[in-house]
């Protein structure tokens, strides 16, 4: 169980914007007891404890998800909005399913990304083979939805999987922009894997690769959102790199003595 600090970017009366740390379950899954970001939202903002809706489990139970309009993976790191009134919620919502919210996320893949630009428009469903997958329309079940992310890739370098060892050998990794036009559930991790390229340190999609440029955990980063709040104003908010991506962008900046173009 992970201990942690919210750690607020933005807030007004109606919607805040925090930066989740890796390894924090955004609201409980009704099968296990976690550290949650939604308890400590609550220990903050009790109030906000009927805003929202609930999730409705395939036995019918519903679990809270107090000012949740969104989310990010337990693994993934960075900017989330929550809202602190139903109106803000309303509010929110209303902009992610009108597609107006900008997101953009930072990520390390594997291999050399060698197209600098590329739109996946990949229709996303259900894995046949895994429960816990979601794949691209070919490999899917069940219900198929429209998903399209903008790749953008700022810088490349060659890792050693294990500089230390004498039978280490090379790999070639990607430092990429993603910007997910649809809100699909593991859409740009989906997206990566089906150009051949998957996210670092994603154990469900690139299982056995090796952990490279000092990676633990998923090697996705939700650095910038943009969106209007209740007076209409445009707000951009920008999530600060934890030690570990920070150290990875650092890494591959010095590699190739380069301005990192972020």
């Amino acid at each position: 169980m992970i201990d942690f600090d919210l750690e607020i970017l933005y807030e007004d009366e109606d919607i805040i914007a925090i930066n989740k740390p890796a390894g924090v379950v955004v609201h409980p899954d009704g099968k296990s007891l976690n550290n949650t970001l939604t308890d400590k939202l609550l220990e903050k903002y009790p109030k906000i404890k009927d805003v929202g809706e609930p999730l409705k489990l395939q036995d019918g139970r519903l679990i809270k998800r107090p000012g949740i309009v969104h989310r990010l993976d337990k693994d993934t790191s960075g900017v989330m909005l929550v809202a602190k009134t139903q109106v803000g919620f309303t509010h929110l919502k209303a902009q992610f399913k009108k597609r107006e919210i900008l997101k953009v996320y930072n990520a390390f893949v594997y291999g050399n990304l060698k197209i600098d630009k590329k739109t996946i428009d990949w229709p996303i469903g259900r894995s046949k083979g895994d429960i816990r997958r979601w794949t691209v329309k070919k490999f899917a079940r069940g219900k198929i939805r429209e998903a399209v992310t903008e790749i953008k890739v700022l810088n490349r370098a060659v890792v050693f999987e294990n500089p230390t060892n004498e039978k280490s050998h090379h790999e070639h990794v990607s430092f990429v922009e993603a910007r997910p036009m649809t809100g699909r559930t593991h859409q740009i991790r989906v997206h990566m894997k089906a150009i051949y390229h998957p996210l670092i340190c994603d154990e469900l999609y690139a299982p056995g690769r090796a952990k490279l440029l000092g990676f633990e955990r998923l090697a996705l980063h939700a650095r910038e959102i943009v969106f209007q709040n209740r007076q209409g104003e445009s707000v951009d908010i920008t999530a600060p790199y934890p030690e570990d991506f920070q150290d990875a962008v650092d890494r591959v900046c010095r590699m190739w003595n380069v301005e990192c173009r972020m």
